[in-house]
């Protein structure tokens, strides 16, 4: 049984529409009759992700994630059904009926509830070892940081002491059982030796989510150990790429800005200094999801990486990210210290505030770390310097920031503008791509890792889709039956009854199907893409071929199954073969 209407479930989702839903978390660039942007699914460097108003329904070429407005909220949000309906209810101002959790649903959200729980109690615990210890290097590595008792206290740092099954015993005397234990990421799990705490003799920071949950935990190691970090792994409360250290307390902050760090240590050591604007990853690369965090409360971003060679790269691999999302960061120069926590300590808060105030555009930054790999004395260096420095001011697609960008680097490097903006211009008429751009996941199809027949059957119901007026030439030819699975059949069913009434909209289609999985197939069936089809000409060509190739297929599938002895069949087989060739002669006019 349905948890709500399916009348319900379309009214909130065409009250929901899917460019401004998925606005808010991707940026969309128009291209055609659909939108792109980065998939927030996976990493990627040129925008594979697509959403298409018309049909109300995204998709990415890349990873092949898609569906509707309601898949969307679900995956990026990790929302149950009934909790993605319950938000987009909410946004649309739509009352919902009182409905009883299902079973599953009911286990799924106690679960996360109990995983939070056991968090929380495991923080308390590493909280209360930190000062009750006997063995106290924990606290006193802490205090040799320059840590007050009250900054330690304000981030509830704690201690994992020297033996290896405490918190497991302890948690397990508060009566967590043992399949919430497994879950929670702070245990090891052997089946001779049964359960051990992951994490012990280390200083424990506590991850918490803006909300203030504690939902995961960074370790470092007393001594000599390795890994000298560790993380917590990815659990059903803790995401990586989508959660930030320290957010639960910027977010609050009355400065117009925040800082982006690499190291627990440096948000910590900045927020004690009065930045408490400060944030870090989470021992995982800077990504999107987490830019769009950012972006929620500010659209001013100081990255204070270090300033060795990883940390370099580290900033240039996340500018490009942060811009992906309207943010224009710019870069805090720490030298000659490595990072935030030393500079505090030496030169202290002001001549922090001084560095941030000189802070440098993250693009001319980029510039001045390329230009650390040519010799400007020699004319050939300077050329080759030059020639990639165009390449990047391609990235800008805004023709006005584009020039601003151009002049700027003019005025840096005493060139002329105009000689400068002439090469960018050359190199974009040529077809050179921006220097950080890689060749894009192809959208059409690989037809030799893909069944072509399924592949012309996702072509056919996209192009009655897209082609208006080619459901009235071909409805005398074609049949749900002609399609192989039993989901495309369904689909074709439903679809052909949209175009008889003359309202289609697949991303309804996709909302009669509450399995994601379904949803994500149903997306990818209506963005199918024949590479190589370049004018009216071709399309006509291929959609002849491809019902062809289902025609062909019916009949093939019916000769096999039938049995030798029935007649009738037989006779309808001949007919069928003898008409086989009339697909190929189809007139087909397309506007």
């Amino acid at each position: 049984m349905a948890l709500y209407p399916d009348e319900l479930i379309q009214e909130i989702c065409e009250r929901n529409d899917i460019v401004d839903v998925i606005g808010q978390y991707v940026k969309l660039t128009r291209k055609g009759s659909s939108l792109f942007g980065l998939c927030p699914f996976h990493n990627e460097k040129t925008g594979s992700f697509s959403v298409s108003p018309d049909k109300q329904m995204y998709y990415c070429f890349g990873c092949h994630a898609g569906g509707t407005v309601l898949t969307f909220i679900r995956e990026y949000e990790k929302y149950s059904f009934r909790e993605a309906v319950e938000y987009l209810a909410d946004r649309a101002g739509i009352a919902l009926p009182t409905v009883e959790q299902s079973p599953e649903e009911k286990h799924k959200a106690d679960l996360r509830s109990r995983l939070l729980e056991i968090n929380k109690e495991a923080a308390k615990y590493y909280y209360f070892l930190l000062r009750n210890s006997k063995d106290q290097k924990g606290y006193e590595y802490l205090k040799r940081r320059g840590l007050s008792d009250e900054t330690i206290n304000g981030f509830g740092l704690g201690y994992a002491g020297i033996s290896r099954n405490n918190l497991y015993a302890y948690l397990k005397n508060k009566g967590f059982k043992d399949e919430e234990l497994n879950g929670a990421g702070l245990f090891h799990y052997d089946e001779r030796k049964g359960f051990g705490d992951k994490f012990w003799n280390r200083v424990m920071f506590p991850i918490m989510d803006v909300n203030k949950h504690v939902i995961g935990f960074g370790g470092r190691v007393m001594g000599d150990g390795e890994p000298k970090y560790l993380n917590s792994p990815e659990t059903m409360v803790f995401d990586k790429g989508r959660n930030l250290f320290g957010l639960h307390i910027a977010k609050s902050s009355r400065k117009d800005y925040l800082i982006l760090c690499e190291g627990y240590m440096d948000v910590i050591s900045l927020h004690q200094a009065g930045f408490d604007c400060a944030v870090a990853s989470l021992g995982t690369a800077f990504t999107q999801g987490q830019a769009f965090l950012l972006k929620k409360y500010t659209s001013n971003v100081y990255l204070s990486y270090d300033s060795d060679d990883a940390g370099v790269n580290a900033a240039l691999r996340a500018l490009p990210i942060l811009k992906s999302v309207g943010i224009q960061g710019r870069i805090i120069d720490m030298r000659p210290y490595k990072d935030p926590d030393e500079f505090i300590k030496n030169l202290g808060a002001e001549e922090y505030e001084k560095r941030i105030k000189e802070a440098k555009n993250g693009f001319l930054f980029s510039i001045e770390v390329l230009e650390r790999q040519y010799d400007l004395t020699d004319p050939d260096g300077k050329t080759r310097f030059f020639n990639e420095v165009g390449k990047k001011l391609l990235s800008f697609e805004d023709e006005m920031e584009r020039n601003n960008y151009i002049e700027a680097v003019a005025e840096k490097y005493m060139v002329s503008a105009e000689s400068l903006k002439s090469k960018v211009a050359g190199f974009a008429l040529s077809g050179i791509k921006p220097e950080e751009e890689r060749v894009p996941i192809k959208s059409g199809i690989n037809r030799k890792k893909k069944d072509g027949l399924v592949e012309s059957q996702k072509l056919l119901l996209t192009w009655l889709v897209e082609e208006k007026g080619l459901y009235k030439q071909l409805k005398d030819y074609i049949a749900p039956e002609d399609f192989t699975s039993t989901l495309y059949k369904q689909v074709a069913v439903l679809l052909f009854g949209q175009l008889e009434e003359g309202s289609v909209n697949p991303g309804r289609i996709a909302n009669q199907f509450e399995n994601e999985e379904d949803q994500r197939e149903i997306a990818g069936i209506f963005n199918a893409r024949l590479e190589n089809v370049d004018s009216r000409d071709d399309k006509i060509k291929a959609i002849k071929e491809t019902l062809y190739k289902l025609k062909e297929n019916r009949i093939n599938t019916a000769e096999e199954d039938m049995e030798t002895t029935d007649v009738a069949c037989l006779q309808k087989l001949i007919e069928d073969k003898k008409n086989l060739e009339k697909y190929k002669d189809i007139r087909i006019y397309l506007e």
